[in-house]
């Protein structure tokens, strides 16, 4: 399910090279003692939280409501884990612009080497990252997508889009497992765009729209321009669309593609290589004139400071106490010579006289 998701300014720029050096160090140290207290699945969940994530990433120093938070923080525990992935059996694929196109090639060389069903994971970060872009039409384009998943085979996806026309970066998480319904309120919010408007193909109202949707991907294209040509078609006197919204070429190059594929429900339509938001709008609007069925309109809209922000907001990073906090978390992890669960015991402990 998609556990939130976060409205951000779009920032241009990058992160100083030191910081981000800085970044991955302390990503890693922090990841290395969630792994530890909180097991694999506990790290997942955290990062699943778009409150706790914003507050990740502040922590590690950088803009505190940038859209550059999302990426800079991924790319910072993808950076920080490196190497270390099998022996925490902790794995992070995808990235920004053309690494996140790598994502489904960075599952399967993790998975080779263990041995793990690739198939399902990458089936889970492509469906994720069309739910968001295509299925939920909320005006924000997808560009950055982080895949991480654990050895039992649950993952968590944090992507986030843009939308130019209004400025602002919206970042969408997700925590699921090979039971994940991917097609039916796999969210706990629908976003919306600027102009308050979303067709929102995964709300529980529209299920029959999903129904008669891959109804007509899987007919013919002559047999549905002769049901659209109908002259008995009766339309609602609110109808959102006209017969005319339709490009019946357009519409004959999707029904092509779909009909020789046979998805046999939504979710495989949707997996459908090509089918992306212009397909499923064309496939809803015709629906929509054969059989008088809606798609959802339904529009439900949803930090701390430790080091201080790349841009000296609240106040300019202190090197000096950033580098301190690495140093003792590290040395906390690796200074005794005991078990790695004992030394959490032992940090607990420690807490409780500070």
């Amino acid at each position: 399910m998609r556990t939130g998701y976060s409205q951000l300014p779009l920032h241009g720029g990058r992160a100083p090279r030191w910081l981000f050096e800085k970044m991955t160090l302390l990503a890693r140290e922090i990841i290395c003692h969630l792994l530890s207290e909180s097991g694999p699945e506990g790290t997942l969940q955290r990062l699943s939280d778009p409150f706790w994530f914003q507050a990740f990433g502040c922590v590690l120093g950088f803009d505190w409501h940038s859209s550059g938070l999302t990426t800079t923080t991924c790319g910072a525990v993808k950076e920080g884990i490196k190497g270390m992935e099998h022996e925490l059996g902790f794995y992070v694929a995808g990235g920004k612009g053309k690494v996140a196109r790598r994502t489904p090639l960075e599952i399967e060389q993790h998975c080779d080497i263990n041995g793990y069903d690739a198939a399902k994971l990458i089936n889970a970060s492509r469906l994720s990252a069309k739910v968001d872009s295509s299925a939920v039409q909320d005006g924000f384009q997808i560009y950055h997508h982080a895949f991480f998943f654990i050895r039992s085979g649950q993952w968590c996806v944090v992507q986030q889009g843009m939308n130019d026309e209004s400025g602002m970066a919206r970042r969408y998480h997700w925590l699921g497992n090979e039971n994940t319904d991917f097609v039916n309120e796999p969210h706990t919010a629908v976003c919306c765009d600027h102009r308050g408007k979303v067709l929102n193909f995964v709300a529980r109202e529209s299920k029959i729209s999903r129904e008669r949707v891959t109804q007509i991907a899987v007919q013919p294209d002559k047999e549905v321009s002769s049901l659209i040509a109908r002259p008995e078609l009766l339309m609602p006197r609110r109808h959102w669309v006209r017969s005319d919204d339709i490009n019946p070429k357009y519409l004959n190059k999707i029904l092509l593609k779909t009909y020789e594929q046979a998805p046999e429900d939504f979710e495989a339509l949707l997996g459908i290589k090509g089918v992306g938001a212009k397909t499923l709008r064309a496939l809803a609007l015709t629906a929509e004139l054969i059989y008088g069925t809606k798609t959802s309109f339904r529009d439900p809209a949803r930090f701390s400071f430790a080091h201080g922000g790349k841009d000296g907001t609240p106040f300019p990073v202190d090197k000096g106490n950033y580098e301190q906090t690495i140093s003792v978390l590290h040395a906390a992890l690796n200074r005794a010579h005991i078990d790695r669960s004992d030394k959490i015991k032992a940090l607990k402990r420690l807490s409780r006289f500070q």
